[in-house]
């Protein structure tokens, strides 16, 4: 089953997440599953906007949100974070999507941003096909009293 996917990278340390943009296309291309979209956003906290246009489309069956939230001076990394992802994650529950999280941070350093940066986009993406796939089994799994479906 083809997975129709859209990924929205953050631009913000865009030296970062250049490298996860490549990534997670490769991987997705890897996976057999069609990107359908790259949506572009200049920051972390600016992607649940983007998620919400996405999801809304028939075209898209899965989400994968990449970015990079770099720790500063002070604690704003931890606002934006978690900020996003607590609203990327209300919106894969309120479209019924799957949406996944490959932001870095918050507390990363931009060392740590750059050595984890393949395997965050890898992750994110891989995650995004699997759900997208094991939601449509559910929806067409035959649930039964008295029977277990397994769904992977």
């Amino acid at each position: 089953m083809r997975v129709r996917l859209a990924i929205v990278v953050s631009e913000f340390n865009y030296d970062i997440t250049r490298i996860m943009e490549e990534k997670a296309v490769s991987h997705a291309k890897f996976l057999g599953a069609e990107v359908v979209a790259i949506y572009r956003v200049p920051g972390s906290f600016d992607a649940p906007f983007a998620v919400a246009q996405l999801l809304s489309r028939d075209t898209v069956d899965a989400v994968a949100v990449i970015g990079a939230v770099v720790q500063g001076e002070t604690k704003h990394d931890e606002v934006v974070a978690h900020q996003a992802a607590r609203k990327i994650l209300d919106l894969a529950i309120q479209y019924g999507k799957p949406v996944t999280l490959g932001i870095i941070g918050p507390g990363a350093t931009r060392m740590q941003a750059l050595e984890r940066a393949e395997e965050y986009a890898r992750r994110a993406v891989e995650a995004a096909v699997k759900m997208a796939r094991r939601s449509r089994k559910a929806a067409e799994a035959a649930l039964e009293e008295g029977r277990t479906v397994v769904i992977e």
